[in-house]
């Protein structure tokens, strides 16, 4: 990373680097720099601008070409020939995907081990999805591996899978194709085939001390790179590619997850670009609860979000609590909400100290929205869950508190600068705004600020609040407003 402390995603000028070592330079205009193919167990050291940076690789216990075991770009399907590379991967050593396009239904990794996906190498998932593997809510241990919005569900395997694994890198310039454009997945969004959930194109769980870095993640029939009750993981550099109008396409959603560093990616995707999860309870008659665990202490750096529904979004699946959450130096465009924080009466569980400084949000409809109300599910709008008189507090009621939000830049904003709204029985506390200024699109047109009833269209909104203690800065205390229902 260059200038990662100071800057954003993009560089304020081009920088020249250089890998002493290597013999590799290049000039940067974006802070994650990333450079594959240097030699296992070797002493590199990185210059840009004055700064030096020393590093050593990681040694590699065998180096596995999947070409030699049968993977090409003439088989319909490589599942099978990856699986006897994989196998054939020592303990420490890395699997090389040749150049070339390879067509595979689902691959499934293992631990200590390199998935290498080189410049020039792309992993397509297959259309058809005739004897596609299933995942089970539980395997035999009694893990949830199978899983769709919160819940435990079976699952089509994702294109590239890992389940338990610890140590495990999947890194290079290639690029992962979910197959989402192709076949009939994204024809059925919200329903089942043969019993099963859409798949994510990238689906980790209960893995630890795992590194993805450097790939493209594109088309994704579903949610795209899905982390699961994973702890100790770092993504850097990666781009995820999804078209705007792709259903459910979210980016990266750490669900549950523990220790999480995403520095450096770039998103654009047909719904949220980062969506922070925890998990959900049952509605109904459906009282599950044993599978949610919290996710907590996670770090959003140096990132670019485009076009998607929200740039960073908590919840709605938050029942197991979204706690410690930075979001430094990024730089979001053209999202329908910037920060967004989502939940509803019958989530239970809290969202709490989140933190978002230094970041620059340009053509953002509203910027900065919780909303408590959200209607998600089958009985979202029903009155038990929109109805403004307050409800019984119990271990169903969503807490958010303590966000603190400073030295944030609004460029552009259609609806509002902010949309705040809490439950009556339960107000958002501890919300500090400070040091954040505010442009319009002029050419704007009035829209919605949050995803609830009986609430009005804005244009050029302040900060609109309901159930909400806010603190601000002398600034912006001109700029709050009652947020009223309309009915």
């Amino acid at each position: 990373m260059i200038r990662a402390d100071t800057e954003r995603y993009h560089l304020t000028a081009p920088v020249p680097w250089r890998l002493v070592g290597a013999d590799i330079s290049g000039v940067s205009n974006i802070v994650p720099v990333f450079i594959e193919g240097l030699t296992p167990d070797t002493t590199y050291v990185f210059t840009a601008d004055d700064a030096t940076v020393s590093f050593k690789t990681l040694p590699c216990a065998g180096l596995i070409d999947a070409a030699d075991y049968g993977v090409s770009e003439t088989e319909p399907d490589n599942a099978s020939a990856f699986a006897v590379a994989i196998a054939a991967v020592p303990k420490g050593g890395t699997l090389r995907v040749p150049k070339g396009q390879f067509s595979s239904r689902p691959i499934f990794l293992k631990s200590d081990m390199t998935f290498w996906l080189p410049a020039g190498a792309t992993i397509a998932a297959v259309a058809d999805r005739t004897d596609w593997p299933i995942l089970p809510e539980h395997d035999d241990t009694d893990r949830v591996i199978g899983t769709w919005e919160g819940l435990p569900a079976a699952s089509f395997a994702s294109p590239v899978t890992a389940i338990g694994c610890n140590n495990l890198a999947i890194t290079g310039r290639g690029r992962l194709d979910g197959g989402g454009d192709r076949g009939d997945w994204w024809a059925w969004p919200k329903e089942t085939r043969q019993g099963a959930r859409r798949p994510r194109t990238l689906f980790l769980a209960h893995c630890t001390d795992t590194l993805l870095s450097g790939i493209t993640v594109c088309n994704s029939p579903s949610w795209t790179v899905h982390p699961f009750r994973c702890e100790g993981l770092t993504a850097a550099a990666l781009r995820i590619e999804n078209p705007a109008d792709s259903p459910n396409t979210d980016g990266f959603d750490p669900e549950s997850c523990i220790n999480i560093q995403m520095r450096g990616l770039h998103i654009s995707v047909g719904d949220d670009c980062i969506a922070v999860k925890a998990g959900k309870r049952g509605t109904g008659d459906d009282t599950r609860i044993n599978h949610v665990a919290p996710t907590r202490h996670l770090t959003i750096a140096n990132c670019l979000m485009e076009d998607g529904h929200g740039a960073v979004v908590m919840g709605s699946e938050m029942s197991g609590d979204i706690t410690d959450v930075e979001i430094a130096r990024c730089e979001f465009k053209g999202t329908d909400r910037g920060l967004r924080i989502k939940t509803r009466r019958g989530r239970g569980g809290q969202v709490a100290r989140i933190s978002i400084h230094d970041v620059v949000m340009d053509g953002v409809g509203t910027a900065l929205a919780v909303n408590a109300f959200y209607f998600c599910d089958a009985d979202g709008k029903s009155d038990a869950v929109q109805s403004r008189n307050p409800a019984p507090v119990d271990d169903t009621t969503p807490l958010i508190t303590d966000i603190t939000v400073d030295q944030i830049h609004l460029r552009g904003v259609r609806h509002a600068a902010g949309a705040f709204l809490g439950l009556p029985e339960a107000p958002l506390r501890g919300l500090r705004l400070s040091k954040v200024t505010v442009d319009y699109d002029a050419d704007a047109d009035d829209g919605e600020t949050l995803m609830a009833c009986h609430l009005p269209r804005a244009r050029h909104a302040g900060l609109l609040h309901r159930y909400a203690q806010i603190e601000t800065d002398a600034a912006l205390t001109a700029m709050l407003e009652d947020l009223m229902d309309v009915s």
